[in-house]
């Protein structure tokens, strides 16, 4: 059965976070909130939870995951940057985008996609997040918690741990999340090209 954390969504206190990151320390899969929806997510050496996402979503190879960054020297270490994009994201963050560019040999080969050798990227701006982030000082594997055959992704954390008790290890529950997943911005052709338009307002990339 999952672990179930109430944390609090402004201030999350500082044992429950410890214990989160315990866990994903220890190889977890996690329901957490963001500043978009809810979310899965694992340590990037996790080779088990990469599996588990892909099982509980019913995702293909072609997935593009997302590498979920406290900060933009941690999204640095893991894509190429030039200048245009580089102006464009650090305007545009902490918030609710993605942003899909060439990965660096940082991040493992399975989490790419397989022909653009493309990752997604983020920074977050939920506290919860946050915390997670900068206490397991590394950044998530992730991915959005849409379950199949599903329009919009669960809002309430008890709601998840309902749905997902024997497919995740933990719930970590601030409180209602929204249901609008990322905007994605493409920049792996050079150019920003919007591909999906979600909760970051997509007027500044086109």
């Amino acid at each position: 059965m999952a672990k179930y954390f109430d944390v609090h969504p402004v201030d999350p206190q500082p044992r429950a976070i410890d214990q989160i990151v315990t866990l994903l320390r220890d190889d977890a899969l996690i329901a957490y909130p963001t500043d978009s929806c809810y979310a899965l997510g694992a340590r990037l050496d996790s080779h088990s939870a990469t599996q588990r996402i892909r099982d509980i979503r019913h995702l293909g190879d072609k997935h593009h995951f997302t590498l979920v960054c406290a900060d933009f020297a941690q999204l640095g270490q893991l894509v190429k940057i030039d200048n245009a994009a580089f102006r464009a994201i650090k305007a545009s963050t902490p918030g609710s985008y993605t942003f899909i560019l060439p990965a660096t040999s940082e991040v493992p080969r399975r989490l790419a996609h397989p022909k653009k050798k493309t990752v997604g990227v983020r920074i977050p701006d939920h506290a919860v997040t946050q915390a997670i982030l900068r206490a397991l000082g590394e950044p998530l594997l992730s991915s959005t918690l849409l379950l199949p055959g599903e329009d919009e992704p669960m809002t309430q954390g008890w709601e998840i741990k309902e749905a997902l008790d024997h497919q995740v290890d933990a719930v970590v529950d601030s409180g209602d999340c929204g249901t609008e997943p990322t905007t994605v911005v493409d920049f792996s052709s050079g150019a920003a090209e919007v591909v999906r338009v979600g909760a970051g307002d997509p007027s500044r990339f086109e």
